[in-house]
């Protein structure tokens, strides 16, 4: 097999361009055989695979810096960049990442895991390379819908201005562009790439501009005739405008012609925008008919696509996607709004049930959160339902237009802790840190499915902005109450009595710290529990009552320790007069939490009923 030759970009440019489709197909085979075992990112890496493979031929990495947007589409970059014979280790504890990570390899130029950074960091390279002298090369590689965060646009307008040399590469795998169109406008790209044309343009502008009088004019309208005809026959009206060179669309697929155009826009100066089009999938008819279901997948049959069974117990997004639908049935002013995500926060059922009251405004965080604020300023009740790690891109906005403002916002935070296997660029472990600082910002957690469905009630029917955090995953399995009501702002809940010392538990760590008293009871120590709910406004006369009469309190959070829950309960404390009691604070450490599976990582944070238990008897020594 070819593939088991190549470690290494030198080794891959020993191969002939004859040989690399053979192995394009080998990667598709070891890409399929291995995620279907780890789970990954598959239809976006099927379908560059080619496009990787030419990027390494043709550039010289790690001279030549190549940046992947957000990183779903790098796998074949890893695979050729020495980590095959690791890859079965992707997204495991203590394995390979799944995104590109800089400390991981020196050809991964940028590490990733967020959309719509590609641009700003590769222009930000081009002109390190420009104040050093250096004339290597810097490729970003970006996909259309990473294209539509505001950031992109910010970085294409700064490096159409500073005219450094980049290539952004736009891999796009949504757009419908014609056959006709494509291969005419595929065949005049790579004839306009070449030197020989490209030289020749620069000396007729020079001689033009030396004509007396008329020079002036006709290279005005030779420009104005040269935008016309690559308007009408090109998608690429918009970046020429901001001052990028832009060539296609190309096929993505075809080896040989990426390789052709590849070699001759590196002999090329200034900013330069490729736009390549590639199949989401490609060759895995599963993925290609349905590739919204394999854009992130667990274990699957390759054989016949067949996904791993879903868990019989519902998982806090389908819990909060079937709730919001309940409610929205009875209340027209609910409307629901996510960044690129219907699916994976829930809102596909809402969007089918009530497509005009359903916002998708791609990835753009910052644009969703005013957006709401807007909505909600029109007097309708919206729901921002964002993963946690997507919140922190808007965090001006929920400060500047919804909190500032009073405006009713409910922000809906999945994915809040430890996410899992996509690491330390999607856990959650920050949003009560960065969030209960804002005044008038309401920030609670459910201890369990059934809970949610009571705070979300709450939140949309408070009149405040309010964010509310969930863990990913599955929960508990508990009994669903038949009817959704509303839980006063800012009260918590005794789960169980203890004279020993209290446990005050917030959102997911509330069933392990009822776990843990339960074990320590056995050992002798009766230990109290408080479900928090709220960790702005705390349940100040619950907490203080829990504090007089055991003077131990432990507070246990799925969140950073700095600023965070336990962080709240000290400064209550102190204000109340209470510095005596004595406190210890479980939660995520002062560091990034690589990946591996919840469980592993809740166990290593020492969150988990096991961990809880051991720091308490340290404690009570």
């Amino acid at each position: 097999m070819l593939l088991e030759t190549i470690n290494s970009p030198a080794e891959l440019k020993k191969l002939t361009v004859e040989q690399l489709p053979e192995l394009a197909g080998e990667v598709r085979r070891f890409l399929l055989e291995t995620v279907s075992i780890t789970g990954g990112h598959l239809g976006s890496n099927l379908g560059t695979v080619e496009l990787a493979i030419a990027l390494h031929y043709c550039f010289d990495s790690p001279d030549d810096k190549i940046i992947w947007d957000v990183g779903h589409q790098a796998y074949t970059h890893k695979i050729l960049t020495g980590r095959r014979e690791r890859f079965h280790t992707q997204r495991q504890y203590q394995g390979i990442s799944g995104f590109p990570k800089r400390s991981e390899s020196i050809h991964d130029a940028f590490g990733v895991g967020h959309a719509s950074t590609s641009i700003s960091a590769g222009l930000g390279m081009a002109a390190a390379d420009g104040l050093d002298g250096k004339r290597n090369h810097v490729i970003a590689v970006i996909g259309d819908g990473s294209l539509t965060g505001g950031m992109a646009f910010e970085a294409l307008n700064q490096a159409g201005h500073l005219k450094k040399n980049l290539i952004v590469i736009l891999n796009d795998n949504e757009m419908s562009i014609s056959k006709n169109v494509g291969a005419f406008s595929t065949f005049i790209s790579r004839k306009m790439t070449g030197r020989y044309y490209r030289d020749l343009k620069k000396e007729m502008q020079v001689l033009l501009k030396n004509v007396p009088a008329f020079g002036t004019d006709i290279l005005q309208f030779a420009r104005r005739a040269e935008n016309s005809l690559k308007g009408f026959l090109t998608p690429g009206a918009l970046f020429e405008a901001l001052g990028f060179d832009y060539l296609g669309p190309l096929d993505g697929h075809n080896i040989s012609q990426l390789i052709d155009v590849f070699k001759n826009v590196k002999e090329l100066d200034g900013p330069l925008l490729l736009h390549v089009m590639t199949t989401k999938g490609k060759g895995y008819k599963p993925a290609e008919d349905t590739p919204s279901k394999y854009h992130g997948v667990g274990t699957f049959n390759v054989a016949t696509g067949a996904c791993a069974e879903k868990p019989a117990i519902k998982s806090y997004t389908d819990v909060f996607g079937e709730t919001l639908v309940e409610l929205a049935e009875a209340d027209p002013k609910i409307v629901a709004i996510t960044a690129a995500m219907p699916d994976g926060t829930g809102l596909a059922p809402f969007a089918k049930r009530f497509p005009r009251r359903f916002f998708d405004v791609g990835i753009a965080e910052q644009h969703a959160m005013t957006f709401a604020a807007g909505l909600a300023a029109g007097g309708f009740r919206p729901v921002a339902a964002i993963y946690s790690t997507f919140v922190q891109r808007a965090y001006d906005q929920v400060f500047h237009d919804i909190c500032l403002q009073k405006l009713p916002v409910t922000i809906a935070m999945d994915r809040a802790g430890l996410v899992g296997d996509d690491g330390p660029t999607h856990h959650g472990a920050f949003d009560i840190s960065y969030l209960r600082h804002l005044p008038g910002l309401t920030v609670m957690a459910p201890k369990d499915e059934n809970e949610l469905r009571h705070l979300l009630k709450t939140a949309i029917y408070a009149d405040l902005p309010i964010a509310m955090r969930y863990p990913r995953g599955t929960g508990y399995g508990v009994a669903m109450d038949s009817e959704v009501k509303t839980i006063e702002i800012g009260t918590g809940e005794w789960l169980r009595e203890g004279h020993d010392l209290t446990l005050i538990a917030i959102g997911s760590t509330v069933v392990p710290s009822l776990h843990a008293s339960e074990i320590l009871a056995q050992r002798g120590i009766a230990a109290g529990v408080i479900n928090a709910r709220f960790v702005k406004p705390l349940d100040a006369e619950l907490i203080r009552d829990a504090a007089r009469q055991t003077g131990r309190i432990v507070t246990v959070e799925e969140n950073s320790l700095q600023g965070g829950f336990g962080t709240a309960v000290l400064e209550l404390l102190y204000d109340s007069g209470l510095q005596g009691v004595r406190v210890r604070r479980l939660g995520l450490p002062d560091q990034f939490i690589e990946q591996g599976s919840q469980a592993q990582l809740r166990k290593i944070t020492g969150i988990d009923a096991e961990g809880i238990t051991q720091a308490v008897l340290e404690f009570m020594k």
